[in-house]
């Protein structure tokens, strides 16, 4: 009886982590490459810099966006893994 419980707690509790840090993490990032597979020109994004902008051009070869960061129409090339949200925009803001 004693060498199962030697056996079984630390598989208990690798069990434990594989549900409250493990799973957590890897749903959060399938979540996180689904938005970043839904962007398109014109969504406003934040960098994981952050960096606000406006995205206006799409390279697919490169994987990587062209974004406008303010009124005076800077451009910025950014990498597909650096946006780390889609800016909600409320009609008050525009």
């Amino acid at each position: 009886m004693e060498q199962f419980s030697m056996i079984a707690m630390p598989l208990f509790v690798m069990g434990i982590m594989y549900f409250f840090i493990i799973r957590p993490n890897n749903k959060r990032k399938k979540e996180d490459e689904e938005m970043r597979s839904r962007l398109n020109i014109g969504d406003e994004v934040v960098t994981l810099g952050g960096i606000i902008g406006r995205i206006i051009n799409v390279k697919e070869s490169s994987d990587s966006f062209v974004i406008e960061t303010s009124v005076d129409r800077s451009k910025i090339l950014i990498k597909r893994w650096a946006i780390s949200a889609i800016n909600k925009v409320t009609k008050d803001e525009t």
